[in-house]
C-alpha cells in the first residue's frame, strides 16, 4: 500500500531533520572477538580512507586536503549505519553530492569506495527505515546520479539504485515479520507460564479444600448432628441443657455453611465466586448473640458512623469472630466488651476480655488467632495491637482506613 500524502511529508521532515531510529547492537558469538571487533574495524576503515584518498590524489590529481577530506566523507558513513542510521545517509549524501571534483569519463563519477559505501547505506539503512522516508531517501540518492552521471549510463545506474531500494525494503518487510512473530511467540510464552502458575494454585488450592472437607467439615457435620439428636438420644435433659445443644447445633451448621463458602472458593476457577456475598459490620450483632447463646458473656457497644468498605466489614467480621472464640477459650467464665467505632475516615474496633473465672481450655499462647488477625488488619493497612491488660484480661484493638489499599478481602 502507497503511502498517504501527510505520510509522505512526515516522512521527508524526519529524514532531513527529524528523531533517528534506535541503535542496533551486534552481539558477536566469541567474547573475545566481540571485545577486539570495533578496534579491528576502526583500523580497517582507516586504513580505507587512507588508499581511498591516495587513489583520489592519484587519479583525480587532487590536493592532498582535498583528497583526504573527501576519502573521509566517503568512508564515514559506516561508522553510523548500526548506531545513527539517518546520520549515516545524512552523510553519505553530501559525500555523494561534493565527491565528484576532477571527475573524468568514468562510468561512476565517485571513487569505487564510496560507491561501495553509497549501496551499502541505501541497503542497509533503507531495510531499517519506514517506507515514506525510503521513499524520499531512494528519490535524494538518485539526484547526484541525474547531476553527475553521464546521459549514457544515467539509466542503468538509476535502475540500480531503484532495486537496491526496492530490496532493502523487501528486507525490512521481513525483518520486522520476523521480529513481530518474535514477539508474538514471547507473549504467548509467557501467556503459557502464566496460564502453568494459575494451573499449579488452582490444583493445590482444591488439594486444600479436599483435605478440609475430608477433615475439617466432616468433623464439624457430626457435631452438628449430635448436639441436634442429643435432646431426643436424652429425653431427660433439663430445658437448658436442650437450649444449649440447640445452640451448639445452630453454631456448627452456621460453621459449615461458612466451611462450605470458604470450599467452594478454593474450587472454583471463576473469579466471580469470590465476590459472593459475606458477612459485614451488620452481621456482628448476631455473632455476638450467638456467642451469648454460647455462654459467653459478651455485650456489643456499636456507635453510629460512617459505614466502611466490603472488604473493612469482612475483616471487623473476622477479627471480632476470632477475638470471641479466643475469650471462650482462653477465658471462659469472663466479660467480653465489643466495642465498634465508625469515624469518619477510619474505623476503630475493640474487643476486651476481663480474668478468667475458670481454668482455660489451654496455655500454649497465641496461636494462630492472634497471628491470622495481624495478618487481615496489614492487608488493608490498617494497625493492630494485642496484649495484656492491668486488670489480668485481654485486649485485641484494630484501626481500619475506610478505603483500603488495593482490592479485596479474603474469606
Amino acid at each position: 500500500m502507497a503511502p498517504s500524502s501527510s505520510g509522505l511529508w512526515a516522512g521527508l521532515k524526519r529524514l532531513v531533520s527529524g528523531p533517528d531510529y534506535p541503535p542496533v547492537m551486534v552481539r558477536l558469538p566469541w567474547r573475545r572477538l566481540d571485545v577486539l571487533a570495533p578496534g579491528l574495524a576502526g583500523l580497517a576503515l582507516i586504513g580505507v580512507t587512507i588508499a581511498t584518498a591516495q587513489f583520489l590524489a592519484d587519479s583525480r590529481g587532487l590536493p592532498t586536503l582535498s583528497s583526504v577530506l573527501i576519502a573521509t566523507m566517503s568512508v564515514l558513513p559506516v561508522l553510523f549505519l548500526l548506531p545513527r542510521p539517518l546520520w549515516a545517509w545524512r552523510i553519505m549524501f553530501l559525500g555523494a553530492l561534493f565527491g565528484t571534483f576532477n571527475q573524468g569519463d568514468d562510468v561512476w563519477p565517485w571513487s569505487p569506495v564510496q560507491v561501495m559505501v553509497i549501496l551499502l547505506v541505501l541497503l542497509v539503512v533503507g531495510a531499517r527505515v519506514d517506507r515514506p522516508v525510503l521513499v524520499w531517501m531512494a528519490l535524494f540518492t538518485l539526484i547526484p546520479v541525474w547531476l553527475f552521471v553521464g546521459p549514457d549510463n544515467v539509466g542503468g545506474i538509476t535502475v540500480l539504485f531503484v532495486v537496491v531500494a526496492a530490496v532493502a525494503e523487501v528486507i525490512g518487510r521481513i525483518a520486522r515479520s520476523r521480529s513481530s512473530l518474535s514477539e508474538q511467540l514471547a507473549e504467548q510464552s509467557e501467556v503459557s507460564e502464566l496460564e502453568k502458575a494459575r494451573r499449579t494454585v488452582l490444583e493445590e488450592r482444591t488439594r486444600i479444600a479436599r483435605e478440609m472437607h475430608d477433615v475439617v467439615a466432616h468433623h464439624m457435620s457430626m457435631i452438628a448432628v449430635q448436639a441436634e439428636t442429643a435432646p431426643y438420644r436424652l429425653p431427660d435433659l433439663p430445658e437448658s441443657a436442650r437450649a444449649e445443644f440447640t445452640s451448639m447445633a445452630t453454631a456448627a451448621r452456621q460453621a459449615l455453611t461458612d466451611m462450605r463458602r470458604l470450599l467452594g472458593v478454593l474450587r472454583s476457577e471463576d473469579s466471580e465466586r469470590l465476590i459472593a456475598p459475606q458477612p459485614g459490620l451488620d452481621d456482628i450483632p448476631e455473632l455476638v448473640g450467638a456467642a451469648r447463646r454460647a455462654g459467653v458473656n459478651a455485650t456489643l457497644d456499636v456507635a453510629e458512623g460512617e459505614p466502611p468498605s466490603e472488604p473493612v466489614g469482612l475483616a471487623a467480621y473476622r477479627i471480632v469472630q476470632e477475638a470471641l472464640a479466643n475469650a471462650s477459650r482462653h477465658a471462659p467464665g469472663s466479660a467480653v466488651r465489643v466495642e465498634i467505632r465508625p469515624w469518619t475516615t477510619d474505623l476503630s474496633l475493640r474487643v476486651h476480655n476481663g480474668p478468667p473465672s475458670a481454668p482455660p481450655e489451654s496455655t500454649q499462647g497465641e496461636g494462630h488467632g492472634i497471628a491470622g488477625m495481624r495478618e487481615r488488619v496489614t492487608l488493608l493497612g490498617g494497625e493492630f495491637t494485642s496484649g495484656p491488660t492491668a486488670d489480668g484480661g485481654f485486649v485485641v484493638a484494630v484501626r481500619f482506613p475506610h478505603a483500603p489499599p488495593g482490592a479485596g478481602g479474603d474469606a
